[in-house]
C-alpha cells in the first residue's frame, strides 16, 4: 500500500493544472472550463485565506492525484471533500488507496465528525466509489448544475467518523488483497 498524502506546494501547481485541464478530469467537475495559469496561481494564493486543505496524493513516491477538504466547519465538525487521480495510467485500485488515505486524514488527523461529498448524478463511477468507501446518499439537488446545455442532478453523500471506524477494516482488507 504505497500511498501517502502531503500538502499541496507551489512546485506542484503546473502538474495539477495539467491534470485539472485534462478532458478526463474536466468531464467530472462541476465547472468544466479550461483554467488559465494565472487563474490557477491566483487560486493557490487565495488558499491561505479560505477554510480548506489541499493535499497531493503520492503513489510510489510520485504525485498521482489530489484531495481537498473545503468548507471546514469547526462548529459542526464537518467538511466537504473532493479528489481525483490526475495520472491516467495508474494500477487498478489506486483510487481506493487515495480514498483510504484521505478518509484517514479527515477522520484521524482533522478529527472531522462528518465528511460530505457532492457528485454529479451522471457520474456513476464516482457514485459507486463513494458507496464502496462507506458513504451514504443523503439527498439530491435536482437539475442543479448545467453541463453541455443540460441540467444535471447533484447527489449529496456523507460518512460519519463512527461509520469509517467500521468500514476502514473492510477497505484495509481490499487493499491488502490488491497489493
Amino acid at each position: 500500500m504505497d500511498g501517502s498524502l502531503r500538502l499541496l506546494q507551489k512546485d506542484d501547481l503546473d502538474l495539477v493544472l495539467n491534470w485539472r485541464n485534462s478532458k478526463r478530469i474536466r468531464e467530472s467537475m462541476f465547472s468544466d472550463s479550461i483554467i488559465s495559469k494565472e487563474q490557477h496561481y491566483n487560486w493557490f494564493e487565495s488558499l491561505s485565506h479560505n477554510n480548506s486543505i489541499h493535499l497531493i496524493f503520492e503513489y510510489c513516491q510520485r504525485p498521482a492525484g489530489i484531495c481537498n477538504f473545503k468548507e471546514i466547519d469547526h462548529l459542526h465538525n464537518k467538511c466537504l471533500w473532493g479528489f481525483y487521480l490526475g495520472e491516467p495510467d495508474l494500477p487498478r485500485g489506486t483510487g481506493i488507496l487515495l480514498g483510504f488515505h484521505s478518509l484517514e486524514y479527515a477522520f484521524g488527523i482533522m478529527k472531522i465528525r462528518k465528511l460530505c461529498s457532492q457528485v454529479l448524478a451522471n457520474n456513476v463511477t464516482s457514485m459507486n466509489y463513494h458507496i464502496k468507501l462507506g458513504f451514504t446518499e443523503e439527498g439530491v439537488w435536482r437539475e442543479h448544475i448545467m453541463k453541455n446545455s443540460e441540467y444535471i442532478d447533484v447527489v449529496n453523500l456523507a460518512q460519519f467518523h463512527y461509520e469509517w471506524q467500521i468500514k476502514r477494516n473492510v477497505i484495509i482488507e481490499i487493499l491488502e488483497n490488491q497489493y
